[in-house]
């Protein structure tokens, strides 16, 4: 399966850990020199001005890419 960052971007995460739901991707993280997708950036919980810091997750902790999610195996969720 192909994917787009705007793909991306309209996938709910989800971690199968707890069974929380994280938000939707903000942002990617990218290594340009090896051309790989290093971490998906979730945002914070909250609101305008008083949000957590965002959330980064590895891409060796997603599990599965769907079509309207993304499944994450994460024990804590740090920034």
């Amino acid at each position: 399966m192909d994917c787009c960052i705007n793909d991306l971007r309209n996938k709910e995460v989800i971690n199968v850990s707890n069974g929380k739901r994280l938000g939707y991707v903000s942002d990617i993280e990218v290594d340009i020199r090896d051309a790989r997708l290093l971490s998906i950036i979730v945002p914070g919980e909250g609101g305008l001005f008083s949000r957590a810091p965002d959330i980064k997750i590895p891409w060796a902790c997603i599990e599965h890419v769907g079509e309207d999610l993304i499944l994450v195996k994460v024990k804590s969720v740090l920034p």
